[in-house]
C-alpha cells in the first residue's frame, strides 16, 4: 500500500477516535425484571426512544444500557406475554441509574425489536414491511443444528434443498447465487465465487435470534437482497464466566419402503458444541467449537463438521468499541446429488459413486461502534471471506475464492422525529477455480434512508440506493433502487402498513463463468447474462381483535425483469443460467396468533398463496409450491416444554423436466405434495437445583416420503436426546 494512502487512512481513523473520545461523558441504566412474582424475566427487550441504544435482559433478568449522554429519556419494557412497562421521564444527569422493573402478565402480544429492517433498532409494529423472527432457544429446544432446517418453518418461506426461497423469489439454482441475503451481526455472507448462502457455517448455538425481512431490501442492501434479508444476531458476551454444554445425539429410523434399506440399520447422528463467555475490565469475549457428525440415511451422503467462533470487544470508552468476529467451518462429506431411481431412492448411480467433497471456509470481520454525539453514531465494517472446497467427482471440481468488504454507516437523529441512515460499502472477489477459470469482480453501493414520525400515527420510510458491478470481461452495471414504506396505526389494535420499491442482482461469477460437468450435467458459460431487477409492492395489516388473538396478513406482487434461472440449452443439451425475460409472482400471506392461556398453550397458523410465472413461456416458475401451511401447538407448564409443528406444501408445478427427458435423472417425476409433522418435548430442571435442561425431538413424526428437489428423498423419521447444561 503507498505511503500516502496509509497515512489517510492513519489519519481518518484518528479523527474518528478522537471524536469518540472527546465528548460529554456518558453513564448507563442497568436494573432487574422480574413478574409479579418476583422470578427473573429472560429476553426482556428495553428501548431507550430517541437513540439508538437498547438491550435485552439475560438469564437471571439483569439488563445493561450503556453510552447514554446526560438528558431526559423514556425507556419501554416489553416482552412476550407481560404488558409493556413505560418510564416515561428518566433524567440522568451526573451519575449512572439503576432502574428494575417488574411486569404483569398479559395475553397480548408485545412489540419485538428488529435491527435488520432499517440497520437499526425500530419496533416490528413500526415497520413498512413484513418480518419474522427465529428466538434463539428454538435452535436448541428443536435440535436444529443447521439455520436452514429452522428457516424450514418460517411463513412465507420455503426451502429447496440448501436454497431459500422467500415468497417466491427463488427456485433451485445449484448452488450460484441466492436471491436473499444472508448476514451475521450485519456482515454480509455469501461466498466470492458462487455467491451462495451457506447455512451450515452459522454456529447456531451462538445465535440470540434470526431476523427475517421479506421483500426486496436492496435499498439498503444492494444486490443479494432482491427477495430478502435473513441477518443472524448473535448472543451478548457475559459480563461473568459463563461455560455452556450443548449437545445431541439421535438416529433414523428404517426407510418406509424395505427396498430402500440400502444399509440394514438405522444410521445415526450427533453433535457437541462447548462454549465459553466472559469478562475482564474493557475486554469480553465468547468462544465456542462445534463437531457434527451424520451417517446419513442415505448412501454417501454422511459429513463431518467443525465449526469455530470467536466474538471479542474492546471497549475503548463508553463511547466507542471494536469487535472482532472469526467463524470457521471445515467439512468432510460424501456427495448425493440425485438417487439411482425411485425403487433405489436412498442410492446414488453407479457413476456417482464414493464421490467425496472437502469444504474450508474462515470468515473475519472487524465492527467499529462509535457515539460520535447526541444524535449521530458510526458503524464501520470490514470482512474477509475466504471459500475453498474440491471435490472428487470425474471433473474434480476445485476452487478458491477470497471475498473482501467494506462498509461505513452513519446513523443521524436530525430530530426527535427524524432518523437518517446513510452508508458507502465496496467488495472485490479474486478466485481461482477450474469451474470458473480466474475471473474477479468488484461492487460499489451507496444508500440513504429516511424514516419520518409523524405528530400523528404515521411512521414514513424513504430510502434509495445506487450500485454498480462489474464481473471481470463482462461490461459494469449500474442500478437505483429507492424504497418507500409506511406504516399508519388506524386504532390501538390495528396498524396498516404498506411499500414499494425496486431491487437489484448482479450475476454471480459461477452463474456467468461456470464450465464443467457433474454428474451427468455439463455446464456452459453465459458471457451474454445481464444483472435481474423487480419491483416490489405490499400491503398489510396487523390486527388485535382481541387480547388473545393476533392477525397479521398481506398482500404482495413481485415483477421480475430479466430474472436469471438455470435452464437447458435444447441445441446441445447443456445447462446454462439464462435471463427468463419477464417473470411475476403475486400472492397473499396471513399468520395467526392465539394465546389460549398466557405462557401456557397458544397456537400458530399461517397460510401462504403465491402465484409465480414465467409470463414469457406462461408457465409457472420451478420449484414454486403454491400454497405453503405452516401451523404448531405449544405448551408450557410445571418446567415442561411440549410442541407440535406441522408443515405443508402443495405438490410443485413445475420443475427440471430437461433432466428427465435426458435420462439423468431417472423417474423424476415422482413428486407429491408435502406433510411432515414433528414432535419436541423439554425439561427444565432448574427447579431441582441443576442449571440442566433435556430434550426429545422426533422429526418427521409419520416417516412421509418427499421430495423438495426432484430425486432427492428428504429427511425420513429420527428420534434424538439434546441437553443444554450451563455453568
Amino acid at each position: 500500500m503507498p505511503v500516502k494512502r496509509q497515512t489517510y487512512i492513519i489519519l481518518f481513523f484518528s479523527f474518528v477516535l478522537l471524536l469518540s473520545t472527546n465528548f460529554a461523558q456518558t453513564f448507563s441504566v442497568s436494573g432487574k425484571v422480574t413478574d409479579e412474582d418476583g422470578e427473573p424475566v429472560v429476553g426482556v427487550n428495553i428501548i431507550v426512544f430517541g437513540t439508538d441504544y437498547g438491550s435485552s435482559t439475560d438469564e437471571n433478568g439483569y439488563y445493561q444500557i450503556s453510552n447514554l449522554s446526560p438528558g431526559d429519556f423514556r425507556i419501554e419494557f416489553s416482552a412476550i406475554g407481560f404488558e409493556k412497562y413505560v418510564v416515561d421521564i428518566v433524567s440522568i444527569t451526573n451519575k449512572s441509574m439503576i432502574i428494575n422493573a417488574a411486569l404483569k402478565e398479559t395475553i397480548i402480544q408485545s412489540d419485538e425489536v428488529l435491527i435488520t429492517a432499517g440497520k437499526y433498532e425500530q419496533k416490528k409494529s413500526d415497520l413498512p414491511v413484513s418480518t419474522e423472527i427465529i428466538s434463539g432457544v428454538e435452535f436448541i429446544e428443536s435440535n436444529f443444528s443447521n439455520l436452514e432446517d429452522a428457516l424450514r418453518y418460517v411463513p412465507g418461506v420455503n426451502m429447496t434443498e440448501d436454497q431459500i426461497s422467500i415468497r417466491g423469489s427463488s427456485g433451485y439454482s445449484r448452488g450460484a447465487g441466492s436471491r436473499a441475503l444472508l448476514a451475521i451481526d450485519g456482515l454480509t455472507f455469501h461466498t466470492g465465487d458462487t455467491g451462495e448462502t451457506v447455512w451450515e457455517m452459522i454456529p447456531v448455538t451462538e445465535l440470540q435470534r434470526v431476523e427475517i425481512i421479506k421483500g426486496a431490501a436492496s435499498s439498503l442492501y444492494g444486490s443479494s437482497a432482491i427477495g430478502g434479508v435473513i441477518n443472524g444476531l448473535t448472543k451478548d458476551i457475559s459480563p461473568k464466566p459463563l461455560t455452556t454444554v450443548n449437545g445431541f445425539y439421535g438416529f433414523y429410523d428404517k426407510p418406509y419402503h424395505s427396498q430402500w434399506d440400502w444399509s440394514g440399520e438405522m444410521r445415526p447422528f450427533n453433535g457437541l458444541t462447548l462454549s465459553h463467555s466472559n469478562s475482564v475490565g474493557k475486554f469480553g469475549f465468547s468462544a465456542s467449537f462445534t463437531r457434527l457428525e451424520d451417517l446419513s440415511y442415505r448412501q454417501d451422503d454422511f459429513f463431518k463438521k467443525y465449526i469455530g467462533f470467536i466474538k471479542a470487544r474492546y471497549n475503548f470508552s463508553p463511547l466507542s468499541s471494536i469487535t472482532l468476529l472469526a467463524n470457521t467451518f471445515n467439512k468432510r462429506s460424501g456427495n448425493f446429488l440425485y438417487w439411482k431411481d425411485s425403487r433405489n431412492a436412498l442410492v446414488p448411480p453407479e457413476a456417482n459413486r464414493n464421490e467425496r467433497i472437502e469444504t474450508n471456509r474462515y470468515l473475519f470481520g472487524l465492527i467499529y461502534n462509535s457515539f460520535l454525539n447526541n444524535g449521530l453514531y458510526l458503524n464501520v465494517k470490514t470482512s474477509y471471506y475466504r471459500n475453498h472446497f474440491k471435490d472428487s467427482g470425474t471433473a474434480s471440481n476445485e476452487s478458491t475464492s477470497n471475498l473482501y468488504r467494506g462498509e461505513l454507516q452513519l446513523t443521524a437523529n436530525l430530530t426527535n422525529n427524524i432518523i437518517l441512515t446513510s452508508g458507502v460499502e465496496g467488495n472485490n472477489s479474486t478466485v481461482k477455480s477450474n469451474l470458473f477459470g480466474n475471473p474477479n469482480s468488484f461492487g460499489f453501493g451507496a444508500y440513504s434512508v429516511t424514516d419520518v414520525t409523524f405528530n400523528f400515527p404515521l411512521i414514513a420510510s424513504l430510502g434509495i440506493r445506487y450500485d454498480y458491478t462489474k464481473l471481470d470481461s463482462l461490461d459494469g452495471e449500474g442500478a437505483i433502487s429507492p424504497k418507500l414504506g409506511l406504516n399508519y396505526k388506524l386504532l390501538n389494535n390495528l396498524i396498516v402498513r404498506a411499500s414499494v420499491g425496486t431491487g437489484f442482482r448482479a450475476p454471480t461469477l459461477a452463474e456467468a463463468f461456470t464450465s464443467t460437468s457433474t454428474s451427468g450435467i455439463t455446464v456452459k458459460p453465459n458471457p451474454k447474462i445481464k444483472s435481474e431487477s423487480n419491483l416490489t409492492f405490499e400491503v398489510g395489516v396487523n390486527y388485535l381483535p382481541l387480547d388473545f388473538l393476533n392477525i397479521d396478513a398481506a398482500v404482495f406482487q413481485n415483477e421480475y425483469y430479466n430474472m436469471i434461472e438455470p435452464g437447458i440449452d435444447p441445441f446441445d443439451g447443456q445447462a446454462v443460467f439464462e435471463n427468463v425475460l419477464r417473470a411475476r409472482i403475486q400472492g397473499f400471506e396471513t399468520n395467526t396468533i392465539v394465546e389460549f392461556f398466557p405462557d401456557q398453550l397458544s397456537l400458530t397458523f399461517s397460510y401462504t398463496y403465491m402465484s409465480a410465472r414465467d409470463l414469457e413461456n406462461n408457465i409457472t416458475l420451478k420449484y414454486r409450491p403454491r400454497h405453503l401451511i405452516y401451523s404448531s401447538l405449544d405448551f408450557t407448564k410445571w418446567n415442561f416444554d411440549l410442541g407440535i409443528d406441522f408443515r405443508y406444501w402443495s405438490k410443485i408445478e413445475e420443475i427440471d423436466d430437461e433432466l428427465i427427458d435426458l435420462g439423468i435423472v431417472r423417474d423424476g417425476e415422482q413428486r407429491v405434495p408435502v406433510y411432515v409433522t414433528d414432535f419436541r418435548a423439554g425439561y427444565n430442571l432448574i427447579s431441582a437445583g441443576l442449571p440442566l435442561r433435556i430434550f426429545i425431538n422426533v422429526k418427521n413424526l409419520f416417516n412421509y416420503n418427499y421430495v423438495e428437489l426432484i430425486g432427492n428423498i428428504r429427511k425420513i423419521r429420527s428420534y434424538s436426546f439434546g441437553f443444554n447444561l450451563a455453568i
